[in-house]
């Protein structure tokens, strides 16, 4: 099914913004300047500003793309358990693992970089019309009409379940934050890190096929003790969920594919679980319990972590 709306939907936003081919840097990009003055805007946030000229498609959930259980955000479970929908194990996976199983010559399997795994390429609001849209499980009804969805559509499915993790509580030792526009997505990170930080993403030469990948021999990069990791949401315009926990570490992981595919992948390893539900997959896959030992897991392309950087190498 197309959306067909959110075509509308985009140009009732450009409308809105007073955005046109002629336009120099969006609202977002003056912005980022402003606070980072002499630090370019990485791809991985520029991707997602709204150009009129990009071509930006419709949002389209595909039946893989709409279980939660699928590997939506990576490893990662931004419900730490307690979420509606907790990933499931996956048995031909890397799932969770130790920190001391970084090391070099280690094999992991990771689908994120796959040609097969559909991407969600929709764009950030700016923050004017971000804050004028509704978003929240109360206006939720009317979230929906303004969309023209059905609620047992699986976009709205989708929809609600981001909502409603963004509403979630917070577990102890825990900040979160949900974003739908990059201006909140930098004031909110610069908040807590104030603005000598740098964001980072899980890079690849080029998509594969081949999931087989094995730690290369330069080993790994400590890139922070300090973070806040962003998680991108399913929803019709770029919602990320952030939060930071304490005793975390963050790790730049190079990956050298069976076919010599090259990537750097971005581990989180969390040093203090015991907060988390202790039916957490993560303690059932690797047979351990809540706060005995630090478990990590990968990050897939579209989530971003923010290191302050008197950290980062």
């Amino acid at each position: 099914m197309e959306f067909n709306f959110f075509f509308i939907f985009i140009l009732l936003i450009l409308a809105l913004c007073g955005v046109s081919h002629a336009s120099a840097d969006l609202p977002a990009e003056v912005h980022w300047k402003s606070v980072f003055p002499h630090t370019p805007m990485p791809k991985a946030l520029k991707h997602r500003l709204l150009h009129p000229a990009a071509g930006n498609k419709p949002w389209v959930v595909t039946r893989k793309e709409d279980s939660i259980n699928d590997g939506d955000y990576g490893n990662a479970d931004p419900s730490m358990g307690f979420g509606r929908g907790s990933i499931i194990s996956r048995t031909n996976i890397t799932m969770y693992f130790f920190e001391n199983d970084l090391y070099p010559g280690k094999k992991v399997k990771l689908e994120y970089f796959s040609k097969a795994k559909a991407r969600n390429e929709v764009p950030f609001l700016s923050r004017r019309v971000a804050e004028s849209i509704p978003f929240s499980s109360d206006e939720f009804p009317g979230i929906l009409k303004l969309f023209s969805l059905k609620p047992e559509s699986r976009e709205a499915k989708a929809m609600n379940r981001t909502i409603a993790m963004c509403e979630r509580r917070v577990i102890e030792g825990e900040d979160m934050y949900c974003a739908a526009s990059l201006e909140s997505l930098v004031d909110l990170s610069v908040r807590k890190f104030g603005n000598d930080i740098q964001v980072l993403s899980s890079e690849v030469e080029k998509e594969t096929e081949n999931q087989d990948f094995s730690v290369a021999n330069e080993g790994t990069i400590l890139m922070g003790e300090k973070d806040i990791v962003c998680h991108k949401m399913k929803y019709p315009y770029a919602v990320f969920l952030c939060h930071s926990l304490d005793k975390t570490a963050v790790y730049r992981v190079p990956l050298v594919g069976k076919h010599g595919t090259k990537a750097n992948a971005l581990a989180v390893c969390h040093r203090d679980t015991s907060a988390w539900n202790p039916n957490h997959i993560a303690f059932l896959l690797l047979k351990v319990k809540p706060g005995s030992v630090p478990i990590c897991h990968f990050l897939m392309r579209e989530s971003l972590v923010w290191v302050p950087n008197r950290f980062a190498h």
